[in-house]
């Protein structure tokens, strides 16, 4: 993680650090002596992610727990996210090492659990001061997220000790059901209803084209990457993983993926520089990764619409925290614009899709 996404804990956002030290001691090998020094994350907008550091040991661990305020039912189990890792960390070595689960809510009031801080950069929408990615290099990058994602997609999750992560077949199914529930209880009078496009995408989802580990939050910032190389070295915050589809996976990947002839409002929500030159464009991320897995992309439509709607709907639940005062952090003031926009944008896929 970068020095420049770190910041003082924000008021709302602190715990009690000595406690959390003193919990450590007993819990994590080798961490002793006086309590770390701590900054937070400024770059995620779900879990709260804090760098914990003792100089004097010349250890560094990521610490993350759920934010304050209304949250999804399913959302924010820091214990489903330490077990995801712990299990696939053999399967899939980019995954972090995590160090420790604390369920003790005398603790800091919430679950959290502690990780190894994994070495690298993380490129955000601006590329570093100084930093020059040519689009050879780009081109590279850009093949080598999503060769990782049908790489994770290939993970047997039996042999991860995952078969249990999921509820099985009709995924698809209980997805558009389920975020287009999380939508409505999350609306706000400033957003659209998206009854047009949750109908749509009820009326033409196809079955599950088959099932494996997914992400769900696959982006360049959840990568970590050398900074040499820039081949990646480990993949970031598993909070939504399961077991899926892996087109969906694909294609709420794609709906962060802003590329170079995008509308100015997508290029004004860009976290990944997804845009420069010699980057893959979405359509050849898609044709890339089924040409990978051999999966079809005749649906693609389905998938893309979903994938946009997803995304509004994940800006709409954060936005609702800002919106009713459980959160005061300013980057979530406009979201409520985003949402906006992208309900136009699944309804110009839809219309574009049926030919009127």
């Amino acid at each position: 993680m970068n020095d420049t996404d770190q910041s003082a804990v924000r008021a709302e956002d602190a715990f009690d650090i000595e406690g959390t030290h003193a919990w450590l001691t007993q819990q994590v090998e080798n961490i002793s002596g006086p309590a770390p020094d701590v900054v937070q994350f400024t770059g995620g907008a779900s879990n709260l992610t804090y760098l914990l550091s003792y100089p004097h040991l010349d250890t560094e661990l990521i610490l993350r727990r759920p934010p304050a305020g209304k949250k999804a039912s399913s959302a924010h189990d820091m214990a489903r996210e330490y077990r995801v890792q712990k299990a696939l960390k053999p399967a899939f070595p980019l995954v972090p090492t995590v160090r420790a689960l604390c369920q003790d809510p005398s603790v800091m009031g919430a679950d959290f659990y502690v990780m190894d801080k994994v070495p690298g950069l993380i490129l955000r929408g601006r590329l570093p001061n100084g930093m020059d990615l040519p689009p050879e290099k780009a081109r590279s990058l850009s093949e080598a997220f999503i060769d990782t994602l049908a790489d994770l997609h290939q993970v047997n999750p039996v042999e991860a000790g995952l078969a249990d992560l999921g509820k099985g077949q009709g995924y698809v199914r209980r997805q558009v059901e389920g975020w287009t529930r999380r939508y409505a209880q999350a609306r706000t009078w400033n957003t659209p209803s998206f009854r047009h496009v949750t109908a749509w995408l009820a009326d033409h989802q196809p079955g599950d084209a088959a099932t494996c580990i997914v992400h769900n939050d696959w982006r360049l910032d959840n990568l970590v990457l050398d900074e040499k190389s820039l081949q990646v070295t480990g993949v970031l915050d598993w909070e939504l993983a399961t077991l899926g589809d892996p087109l969906m996976d694909l294609g709420s990947a794609m709906a962060y993926w802003v590329q170079a002839d995008d509308g100015r409002m997508a290029r004004a929500m860009r976290r990944q520089p997804s845009h420069l030159p010699g980057m893959l464009t979405r359509a050849q991320i898609v044709e890339r990764y089924c040409a990978r897995t051999g999966l079809s992309a005749e649906n693609w439509p389905f998938y893309e619409v979903f994938g946009l709607f997803r995304l509004a709907v994940i800006a709409q639940q954060i936005y609702y925290r800002y919106h009713h005062k459980q959160t005061r952090n300013p980057a979530f003031r406009n979201l409520w614009m985003a949402v906006n926009y992208l309900d136009r944008r699944c309804r110009a896929t839809i219309r574009r899709t049926s030919g009127s």
